[in-house]
């Protein structure tokens, strides 16, 4: 059994709710025994479509986090979780923005203090900041270009 895409699986959810909205418009609309034929049809219909997303659903591959299972089942909206989790990602991306900075401000520190202690070892310094991407070469005033 080959998975099914989200999309054919979204258009029988389409296909569901359009098959209960005819029902409905069917039952408000019933005048006795000649719309009884059509409601039965309406219901066969609704019937196989409800089975062909049945079947085509169990095949889509899914990976929800129990989390959000478990969030749900306690009747909590799952877009909240969604925004807490989304700002927890921010928070941790600015904490781990901040410890680069603060290791790029001291290899910079580093790097320039080696100059001054060992001028002899300012090409290997200019190397290994080049070597890191940073392109950036320690003059011995202590900045860089």
């Amino acid at each position: 059994m080959a998975p099914v895409g989200v999309d054919k699986v979204d258009d029988q959810i389409k296909d569901v709710i359009q098959d209960l909205f005819s029902i409905q418009a069917a039952t408000h609309g019933y005048t006795g025994p000649q719309t009884q034929q059509e409601l039965v049809r309406l219901i066969n219909q609704l019937v196989g479509s409800v089975s062909r997303l049945s079947h085509d659903a169990s095949t889509l591959q899914t990976q929800i986090p129990p989390e959000i299972i478990d969030y749900v089942d306690e009747g909590r909206n799952p877009d909240i979780y969604t925004r807490e989790f989304v700002e927890l990602v921010q928070k941790g991306n600015q904490y781990m923005k901040g410890k680069s900075e603060a290791f790029t401000g001291f290899r910079d520190a580093l790097a320039d203090e080696i100059t001054k202690a060992w001028p002899d070892m300012r090409r290997d310094v200019e190397n290994v900041l080049q070597e890191k991407g940073t392109g950036d070469v320690v003059r011995t005033n202590g900045t860089s270009s």
